[in-house]
């Protein structure tokens, strides 16, 4: 065991297994304490979503580092599962018990400012070659910043290459493409395209929504038209619920089992079996399914929704954040400083299957992923939750797929959708 582990403290939250001496955590929460010297005088706590095995490898390699650097300071990481996570961060927060450095979304992000919990890292960005595009999306209405990305993460239509060769398909590349291998294997007897209740569906939407307006330069102007209630988020986004709607009538997605598949899990298991074509999900779960050997070759393409060509939908994510009122709000922020050093981010960021944030790095190496990298670099993308936009978009459309998955009516539906964005 290194010397930097013994300083280590994680506390697992889920079933995974971890690096060091510990194998996996029993189906109970499981506290593993690793000795602390006498000589680490502070403790820095870091609560996180990332839980996995290869994501906690990865933060361990990181604080280790830190601790090696500075043998005065012990860091705790404690991770939870899912969206269970971010209702124990909210939680955490109402109740003042904030840790020390955390992660946030769009949504806990717009939160948190406005109540100001959130320290301003203006100062530590200043010296991190971030990408101008993400400079933009980590500044904030009254000029600061609240949060930093470590990677940007991105959403894809994972393909079973075999499964579509064997019956003469071709990788889709376009909307009239995709649909007509849909069909072919809806009149197989098979659904086509495994989809979950979570990321699915509501980035397909904004990829078919959205796009127009970025490849106009037009996202800023409306979204702050969408805050100021000038217009409505269904003028933008029907479209794209709308093929969402076709898509399970015409059997491509089985509403009832999306309703109830759980994002990068119970998806991922599914789709391993070989038995579907298409998966929609994030691209960062593609390491996970490598570790999963599947016994076909796949690959992970942009989504396939335009006439001509396709789109990518992007984010940046594992937002690191630090507490406005913690204690060791100095020394979080050199460690976040640690954590954002370039061969960290680049680091950290290929681990996920990511994008790096900084502006000379995005190519992640694993190979089922390169054509993703390729539309990145073309930037044939969108921002699923634009920090533009000043409401829980995330939320929002969470809510909205699933209530379309249980038959909710498109009309109520974007009513619905609608609301949330004005009562918020």
């Amino acid at each position: 065991m290194k010397n930097g582990m013994k300083r280590l403290a994680l506390l697992c939250m889920a079933l995974v297994p971890l690096a060091g001496s510990v194998s996996a955590c029993q189906k109970r929460s499981q506290v593993v304490n690793y000795e602390v010297p006498k000589e680490a005088e502070h403790t820095l706590s870091f609560f996180g979503n990332k839980y996995e095995a290869v994501n906690v490898e990865v933060i361990e390699e990181i604080i280790n580092g830190y601790m090696d650097q500075n043998p005065d300071v012990s860091v705790t990481y404690e991770s939870e599962k899912g969206a269970a996570y971010f209702d124990s961060l909210r939680n955490r927060q109402q109740t003042d018990h904030l840790d020390d450095i955390f992660i946030v979304n769009h949504d806990t992000a717009l939160e948190f400012a406005a109540d100001g919990s959130l320290a301003d890292l203006s100062e530590l960005v200043k010296y991190v070659p971030f990408s101008e595009d993400m400079v933009r999306q980590m500044t904030s209405a009254d000029g600061k910043i609240y949060w930093v990305p470590t990677t940007i993460s991105a959403f894809g239509l994972y393909c079973n290459l075999d499964l579509l060769h064997a019956h003469g398909c071709s990788l889709p590349r376009t909307l009239g493409e995709w649909k007509d291998v849909c069909d072919f294997f809806v009149k197989k007897g098979v659904t086509p395209i495994i989809a979950n209740n979570d990321i699915s569906l509501k980035t397909l939407a904004v990829a078919v929504g959205f796009y127009p307006l970025y490849e106009k330069g037009m996202q800023e102007e409306t979204f702050a038209k969408i805050n100021r209630g000038e217009e409505t988020l269904s003028k933008y986004l029907l479209d794209g619920f709308t093929l969402i709607r076709e898509f399970c009538d015409r059997g491509y997605i089985d509403p009832s089992e999306a309703l109830k598949t759980e994002k990068t899990s119970d998806d991922l298991e599914i789709f391993v079996q070989g038995e579907a074509p298409f998966m929609l999900t994030g691209v960062w779960a593609a390491e996970r399914v490598r570790r999963m050997n599947p016994d076909f070759s796949w690959r992970v393409v942009s989504y396939p929704v335009l006439e001509e060509g396709a789109v990518l939908v992007i984010n940046p994510d594992v937002r690191l954040s630090i507490a406005a009122n913690g204690e060791n709000q100095e020394l979080a922020k050199d460690f976040a400083d640690y954590f954002l050093k370039s061969e960290n981010l680049w680091r950290f960021a290929d681990h996920q299957a990511s994008f790096c944030p900084l502006a000379d790095g995005y190519e992640p190496s694993m190979a089922e992923i390169q054509e993703i990298a390729g539309s990145y670099k073309k930037q044939v993308s969108v921002i699923g939750a634009d920090s533009q936009m000043q409401f829980p978009i995330w939320d929002i459309l969470t809510e909205t797929s699933q209530r379309l998955l249980a038959g909710q009516q498109l009309e109520e539906l974007m009513e619905w959708m609608d609301a949330q964005v004005v009562e918020r």
